[in-house]
């Protein structure tokens, strides 16, 4: 216990790094969310996408994309990515078109971190209730991202196996023994002080399509 108690208060600083937004909440006007809600017409689907430190495996930050029919959204518990064209509600962001979702793995990958994206094709039913618990669960407080997330996936029917836990990488791993599960690692060698390179564009450019 002494031990698992001292790794817990080690890789503390490593979560605040990534998960490090504030608890307060965030709620954007109806006509933001309007104006930018966005509907994939692919099959509904959850993808995971876990942050990994590359100098030694730990696991900084997890966030949540859940396709659904009534809209794609992204679930970013404690994260710090903010774009004007995906307004947030409490750590779900609206708008998550195809060059979004880019911008925000530009976001998070870079020398010093790999990006893990693992999905799974779900039901209409699966991706409704994840949708729904995910805006229902409030602003998310730091170094809580994974907890938050797996906290949410096992109330939905065939999440139920994924532990609840505080650790991305833990949460990764169960995540990919899930029926149906595929997965990549996006790197990027962008150095830290020059990563960002699709989200500082994005910012002083117009809305992706």
């Amino acid at each position: 216990m002494r031990l698992r108690r001292l790794a817990f208060l080690l890789l503390m600083p490593l979560w605040l790094a990534a998960c490090g937004g504030p608890a307060e909440p965030v709620w954007s006007p109806d006509e933001a969310i309007r104006k930018y809600a966005y509907r994939h017409d692919g099959p509904p689907e959850v993808r995971l996408y876990t942050v990994v430190s590359t100098r030694n495996g730990s696991g900084a930050h997890s966030g949540l994309l859940i396709n659904a029919p009534s809209g794609r959204i992204l679930f970013d518990p404690a994260g710090t990515f903010t774009l004007p064209f995906t307004p947030e509600r409490n750590d779900v962001h609206y708008g998550m078109t195809d060059n979004a979702l880019k911008v925000y793995i530009d976001y998070h990958a870079r020398e010093t971190f790999d990006v893990i994206e693992q999905r799974v094709m779900v039901s209409a039913d699966q991706a409704e209730r994840l949708a729904r618990l995910v805006k229902e669960y409030g602003a998310v407080p730091k170094a809580q991202c994974s907890l938050s997330i797996t906290r949410i996936l096992r109330q939905v029917a065939g999440f139920e196996t994924v532990p609840v836990s505080y650790f991305p990488v833990s949460t990764s791993k169960r995540f990919a023994r899930l029926s149906g599960v595929t997965e990549r690692v996006i790197t990027d060698n962008d150095a830290d002080k020059n990563h960002n390179v699709l989200f500082q564009a994005s910012i002083a450019g117009p809305s992706p399509s």
